[in-house]
């Protein structure tokens, strides 16, 4: 008697992880700190975050908000008391208008801003176009969403200003987004009211949405900042994108958020509502005092970043290494063309040699190779020290 062969019910491997996700190369910034966890004898101009405490007001709402038990969810969109707040806010400082009930969208910070405007927006193969050298976080935010990045090369010979022709250039059919940071991380460019006016046509011409993160709106230091959500011919294409992190010192409370038209704050509500439901109540609580209270103390704040904005600008050029003055934001982003490295290289060594830590500029993009990223957002002693170790590793090459 014939046996049957025997059966292999053992399924072939398959892979756990998505291929969009296997896809995707760690963070330039994480990867390059993974080196300097744990020593404490680091001068680190590393980290993109206020040295800041967040003001007492601040933190005293949110106490409060925790003793009397104010721990429940919120509204989706967040609390309208503090949706009517930021909506007051930004048509004061910033000539923006938005309906607190139906244009703001509160998030878990501006990251998740980013994320849900690119997931409401794009179909499958969809193009973006990103200035470049930009925020780790872009490229990789368009590719999970199902986009593809399309890199726009700014040099610091033009000052890492954005060539509106070449961006024009690059619109197809298939672009469905332009996402633009300004003041700009890691180089601190900005755009003036003439560049925002051409943005915003091209943006209506073209039918084209702009995510327009402006997080560091309130460190604008050579012009008052002009913001895209301000102009109305960009009105219905323009997704504002910003939060509390920076100017209010407030990076671990984890609050931003968008402003655009109606459908496309609706849409993003609608997967923030499965996806997070809604940002922390006593965090929340905390951005309305910082829009109550803590005006005065985000001016001395910037005021602060401003001055340190000339005295690193001012160091940095008097040891050789040229640079193109940050308009905003808390970063300088120094060329190191000079020294022959790549600026992995650059930075590793001058960590070894003198234990200072900045970061790679090939980590915003290939645009970004050639420099360094180092921030501001410490103390002139501290400022101090580096660039006299940065001087004494320059002369050791």
């Amino acid at each position: 008697m014939n046996r049957p062969e025997k059966i292999d019910l053992v399924a072939p491997h398959r892979p756990r992880v998505s291929e969009r996700v296997e896809s995707l190369a760690p963070s330039g910034i994480r990867e390059f700190f993974d080196l300097v966890v744990g020593r404490s004898d680091i001068i680190s101009l590393g980290v993109g975050e206020p040295d800041f405490v967040t003001p007492w007001s601040l933190r005293e709402s949110a106490i409060d908000s925790i003793a009397r038990g104010h721990t429940t969810y919120t509204s989706n969109s967040g609390l309208i008391s503090l949706r009517e707040k930021l909506s007051a806010y930004l048509a004061r400082r910033f000539s923006v208008r938005a309906c607190p009930e139906s244009e703001i969208l509160i998030t878990v910070g501006a990251s998740e801003a980013i994320d849900l405007a690119l997931r409401a927006t794009l179909n499958s193969g969809d193009e973006v176009i990103i200035p470049m050298p930009c925020f780790v976080a872009y490229e990789p935010l368009v590719s999970l969403a199902g986009g593809v990045p399309v890199p726009l090369h700014c040099t610091g010979a033009d000052g890492f200003r954005v060539d509106w022709t070449r961006l024009e250039g690059l619109i197809t059919p298939r672009t469905r987004a332009i996402l633009i940071n300004y003041p700009g991380n890691p180089t601190g460019a900005t755009l003036r009211r003439d560049e925002v006016e051409r943005l915003a046509r091209i943006a209506s011409q073209n039918q084209i949405v702009v995510i327009s993160d402006e997080i560091y709106a309130e460190m604008s230091y050579d012009q008052d900042h002009v913001s895209l959500a301000s102009i109305p011919e960009a009105a219905d294409w323009t997704l504002l994108v910003s939060g509390f992190s920076k100017a209010f010192a407030m990076t671990g409370w984890r609050i931003g958020y968008a402003v655009g038209p109606e459908d496309l704050i609706g849409a993003m509500g609608r997967i923030h509502q499965y996806s997070i439901m809604c940002a922390p109540i006593m965090a929340q609580r905390a951005a309305e005092a910082a829009l109550d209270d803590g005006l005065d103390d985000m001016a001395a704040m910037a005021e602060t970043y401003e001055q340190r904005r000339n005295y690193i600008h001012s160091g940095l050029d008097s040891i050789g290494l040229a640079m193109v003055r940050p308009e905003g934001a808390f970063y300088a982003f120094p060329s190191i063309e000079k020294t022959g490295l790549s600026s992995t290289e650059f930075c590793r060594r001058l960590l070894d040699a003198e234990q200072i830590a900045v970061i790679p500029g090939v980590a915003f993009g290939s645009s970004g190779e050639g420099y360094f990223r180092a921030s501001y957002a410490v103390g002139f002693e501290t400022i101090d020290r580096a660039i006299a170790g940065i001087d004494r590793f320059l002369k050791s090459l």
